[in-house]
């Protein structure tokens, strides 16, 4: 799908794998607005490739290996100056996208917009927490921007020109339930640990400072308390409390992975 004239001129690049269930939604949030869809599919064994061509995004294939790599090669792909990255749990809403369309080009020195996004559980609305408004780099111009090449958490890098804001909410329907919420929970932990074993055989010394029961029960400890009271997570309720300590966990339970890693001597072929 090339630019189609009349439309905005922006590539939206979506990342996606077995989202058969919501792919269609983030898609058609889009359809007559972008000037190009694309959707990289992380290799999906479900019908996620075949509902996009339906509804004429352009699909590529690639196997995810190192996240921070593969963002940037999806961005790559992009036939537009400007990129809107979404993740097939994402939709913008009507007023970002007009606010988005009257923003492109009024600043040439801006290279990236910061979005606020709106994060759900089931249908509820996350506010506390650090959650809400919890800008993101998902506007940017194709090769001002990019992604540290890390497996777990890469950091943004901006390589020319300043960031712009804009007002209007990203939706993010961030988990489908407290299920959903653990096991993503799960993988971002196996990786957490994948990375620290790594390190491990790379710099004995360094993960041995690091990765230790007492930082990893400290770091659990102090997740806990800035989300639920400095970043007032208490104001969502029990909802809130299950956030916090679920997010608190994610620091012990990266570590209780990492030993099994080390007692084996190996990372299992599951994790890989």
């Amino acid at each position: 799908m090339g630019q189609v004239l009349g439309k905005v001129p922006i590539s939206v690049v979506i990342l996606a794998k077995n989202e058969e269930e919501r792919i269609e939604d983030c898609i058609k949030s889009v359809t007559g607005w972008a000037a190009e869809i694309i959707v990289v599919d992380d290799d999906s064994k479900d019908r996620t490739q075949k509902i996009a061509q339906n509804l004429g995004a352009k699909v590529l294939v690639r196997k995810m290996d190192i996240e921070g790599a593969h963002r940037n090669w999806a961005y790559s792909q992009a036939a537009n100056e400007w990129v809107f990255s979404l993740d097939a749990d994402e939709r913008p809403t009507e007023e970002l996208k007009k606010e988005i369309e009257d923003s492109l080009g009024v600043d040439p020195e801006c290279s990236v917009f910061i979005i606020p996004r709106k994060n759900y559980i089931g249908d509820y609305w996350i506010r506390g927490g650090g959650l809400y408004p919890a800008g993101q780099m998902k506007l940017f111009k194709k090769g001002l921007f990019k992604w540290e090449e890390a497996e777990v958490h890469p950091r943004s890098v901006m390589l020319g020109g300043t960031r712009g804001y804009l007002k209007n909410d990203l939706i993010h329907y961030t988990y489908k339930d407290w299920g959903d919420f653990l096991n993503k929970l799960n993988r971002q932990t196996d990786l957490e640990a994948k990375k620290w074993y790594k390190l491990s055989l790379e710099e004995p010394k360094k993960a041995a400072y690091k990765m230790n029961f007492i930082h990893a029960l400290w770091r659990a400890l102090d997740r806990f308390i800035r989300g639920y009271f400095i970043k007032k997570g208490y104001r969502d309720g029990f909802i809130g409390f299950m956030m916090a300590y679920f997010s608190s966990l994610y620091q012990i339970v990266s570590f209780a992975k990492y030993r099994e890693f080390v007692a084996r001597g190996r990372i299992g072929e599951e994790e890989m």
